[in-house]
């Protein structure tokens, strides 16, 4: 199987100057990433109801298939986390990632959960909070299996997050887990930070990833930093990895140049694709 290309679209207004490459129109994002040759797009929604509307029509008009959805929206906009010291938050964040959940499945995507993960502070200790963690990814785990999709998280950096921050504490995570429906979502930048060797790594969790955030070592678009692709395009033959490879970076210079950058990028290390 093919390793496939996605681009991401923001339509979260809140979180305008995030990594994100296409923003707040869906239908020129979906068209301009056909037109470049992507394979999907990956939609950070502020909610449900953004992933219902048009782009279903969207995605089948430009022969496009949706890579995943960002829960974040809930963090940027309601300030929901699954860590909360507050019983009626942690709720609520659970009930926000399920409609997530459902609105993402219905046309066959995962949900990702990365900032609504929350962090261990005075009010919840890490134990706790890891515990509280790790209640919402079995619950949702199995959630998600009526759409035949894994919930995908994703360890984040030291500064974003003090819970797991590398994939081996990652893979360890989810084997402690009751559920085997959550994947983990590798994302290259919070990678660099926190790996002392990217491809080593990825081979390391092998199958336990489920999906890649393909961007450069300062969140530009890939080709535009420091990375050496190639060990870890050879780490993800390795292993035999077949999902998307995601565009979470920084619109530099311009969206559509960062977009045209990463698919130039993804099919000179990556070029197996149908769309390539």
């Amino acid at each position: 199987m093919a390793i496939k290309s996605s681009v991401t679209i923001s339509l979260v207004s809140e979180a305008r100057g995030g990594p994100f490459v296409f923003w707040e129109d869906l239908a020129a994002g979906c068209r301009q990433a056909a037109e470049l040759g992507f394979d999907g797009v990956e939609v950070f929604a502020p909610g449900p109801e953004s992933l219902a509307g048009e782009l279903p029509g969207l995605l089948k008009k430009h022969n496009l298939t949706l890579a995943a959805a960002g829960t974040g929206g809930g963090w940027v906009k309601h300030r929901l986390a699954l860590t909360s010291g507050d019983a009626s938050v942690r709720e609520r964040a659970r009930a926000f990632v399920r409609s997530m959940i459902d609105a993402a499945g219905a046309p066959g995507a995962p949900a990702i959960i990365g900032s609504m993960q929350g962090r261990w502070d005075d009010a919840v200790d890490r134990p706790a909070a890891l515990k509280y963690l790790a209640d919402a990814l079995n619950e949702l785990g199995e959630y998600a299996r009526r759409y035949s999709v894994p919930v995908l998280y994703e360890p984040l950096n030291r500064y974003e997050t003090n819970l797991i921050t590398t994939l081996a504490e990652g893979v360890d995570f989810l084997r402690t887990l009751a559920t085997t429906n959550v994947k983990l979502l590798a994302d290259l930048f919070h990678m660099n930070i926190e790996e002392a060797n990217l491809a080593a790594a990825l081979r390391a969790a092998g199958e336990h990833v489920g999906h890649i955030h393909f961007v450069d070592s300062n969140r530009r678009p890939a080709g535009l930093g420091h990375f050496d692709y190639g060990p870890i395009a050879a780490a993800l033959r390795d292993v035999g990895y077949d999902g998307f490879l995601s565009a979470e970076a920084l619109p530099y210079p311009t969206p559509i140049e960062a977009a045209r950058q990463t698919i130039t990028a993804y099919r000179q290390f990556f070029a197996s694709s149908g769309k390539s």
